[in-house]
């Protein structure tokens, strides 16, 4: 016989019936659902807040412990004041061996090292890491390698719950008091929140930290109530006039607008410049300066752009009001425009990492790129591309989106210049291996025109255009005649750095600067 108890209002229930889930009897209406309000009579309660009076109060809320992995978003790039201010306080409150799981690691972040050294953190994994950090990383520093992963390889990681964040510390530019909250809003407007809306999503905890408290609902919102525990207010997350430092600027370089012109040629004449196309540049100024040289022949051709996705630009949003561009899709704002404009614009859309690309999702953004222009720092014989270790072995860039756009993309150009100083960026081997050469389709130089020899069909189109073609053999021994062979570096075997393809292989390691 089914066994009845009475529940809080007296009513008779079972706690058990066949062929279903286990009963809880009801027990009151606020018990199990602690944030609504406890005395409906009582006018004079404040209305429901999650704002906590210190750093310190949210941390200890969280239940934050040894460890545990915390996560934060480089939406600000070099502006960033959350991550430093975060570990501080956590260092004061005595909490050590955390892994962190920030989205980038920039300039920004040098008071880093004093964590690493004090045991408050012990292990990283990032898209990656530059300046006086990169250069401690790579001399040893830690006992454990750094993992690095591409942004949509990050977003893989978080879904699958390869890397499981117990709190998320995220810095929005605008807040409610329940937690509502966008990055267009506020004066430290930063625009899109697409990393930390990844953060939000998946980590057990998440603690909002912001310098603009907004009307409830803040709307629109990009990271909703319903994934948010507790709001720290401060005086200043960031400084926005720092995130278009750095890699994302517009460049004056002539070599650099040469490239550019050369690079505008080569999309121009591949087949795929064509009404409706679509395509991406990266945060490299030359990259940049691309989507500038495109715009005089779009008007001239009279074609359009479906989409541009990716961090966006000042440049594209031109193109966009120029109706040149239908639609924007934002991962991350390069300048004070883009923030602007996605504030604004509804066909200037938001979107998450995962949404831009995450590998193992049902459809990623960078499967219905035509074109992606991407900057290097090496590429070698067999057209890998380095972009997070300098010709000296540091580490001083980042994964970012390169692996993720260059196989999506129908056509992945890869920008650098022949010699940077005295040394060569078409070398014979790279030294990290980021993006694999079977994903690459061009690579454009100051000095001439490479082409994949698994494109062959481009070969033809890009002849009768008058560019000037090499080999990638013939530009690697131009670069060699012009600077010489360099000593090769020494390395011990100590590995510093995991090198993760976005799909969670390992394609690399790096390993320690020899002393």
């Amino acid at each position: 016989m089914m066994k009845m108890v009475k529940n809080a209002i007296g009513r008779e229930v079972p706690l058990h019936v066949e062929n279903f889930r286990t009963l809880t009897p009801f027990a009151g209406a606020v018990v199990h659902t602690p944030l609504i309000k406890k005395d409906k009579g009582n006018r004079n309660l404040p209305k429901l807040s999650k704002i906590v009076p210190t750093l310190q109060d949210a941390i200890s809320q969280t239940g934050l412990q040894d460890g545990m992995t915390i996560s934060f978003h480089h939406g600000f790039r070099n502006g960033d004041y959350v991550l430093n201010m975060v570990l501080d306080v956590i260092a004061a409150m005595g909490i050590k061996n955390l892994t962190i799981a920030p989205s980038s690691l920039t300039d920004a972040h040098i008071p880093l090292i004093k964590h690493i050294q004090s045991g408050v953190v012990t292990k990283i994994y990032t898209s990656g890491m530059r300046g006086k950090l990169g250069e401690q990383i790579s001399q040893g520093m830690m006992d454990t390698p750094v993992l690095f992963h591409s942004h949509g390889g990050r977003a893989r990681a978080l879904e699958t719950g390869d890397i499981k964040i117990d709190v998320a510390f995220l810095g929005v530019p605008s807040c409610d008091i329940y937690g509502n909250a966008n990055g267009y809003t506020g004066p430290s407007a930063c625009g899109s929140l697409g990393y930390a809306m990844c953060d939000a999503q998946t980590a057990n905890k998440v603690v909002l930290i912001t310098d603009y408290l907004a009307e409830y609902p803040n709307i629109p919102f990009s990271i909703h109530q319903n994934q948010v525990d507790c709001i720290v207010k401060v005086e200043a997350i960031g400084d926005p006039s720092k995130i278009s430092t750095g890699a994302a600027r517009f460049t004056r370089n002539p070599r650099d607008l040469l490239i550019a012109q050369n690079t505008a040629r080569v999309i121009m004449n591949s087949g795929y410049f064509e009404d409706g196309f679509s395509f991406q540049t990266g945060s490299g100024g030359a990259s940049i300066a691309t989507t500038r040289f495109l715009r005089d022949e779009m008007l001239r051709r009279k074609i359009t752009a479906s989409f541009v996705l990716g961090g966006i630009s000042q440049a594209v949003v031109q193109l966009h009001e120029e109706g040149l561009v239908h639609r924007m899709l934002d991962v991350q704002s390069f300048d004070a425009e883009a923030i602007r404009s996605i504030g604004t614009n509804r066909y200037h859309q938001e979107i998450d990492a995962s949404y831009y690309a995450n590998p193992l999702n049902k459809g990623c953004a960078v499967n219905k790129l035509n074109v992606v222009v991407l900057s290097a720092l090496e590429v070698d014989l067999d057209f890998n591309v380095n972009v997070l270790t300098g010709s000296d072995g540091f580490i001083r860039g980042a994964s970012g989106g390169h692996s993720d756009t260059a196989i999506g993309s129908d056509l992945s150009v890869i920008i650098c210049p022949l010699v940077r100083g005295r040394i060569a960026s078409i070398v014979e081997r790279v030294q990290t291996v980021i993006t694999p050469g079977e994903s690459v389709d061009v690579i454009v130089t100051d000095y001439g025109v490479a082409i994949n020899p698994r494109r062959q069909e481009l070969v033809s189109s890009l002849k009768k255009c008058g560019l000037p073609l090499y080999s990638i053999e013939a530009l690697q021994q131009k670069a060699q005649n012009i600077v010489g062979v360099p000593q090769p570096l020494e390395f011990t075997d100590k590995i510093v750095g995991l090198v993760e393809y976005r799909d969670g292989t390992i394609i690399d390691v790096i390993h320690q600067i020899k002393a």
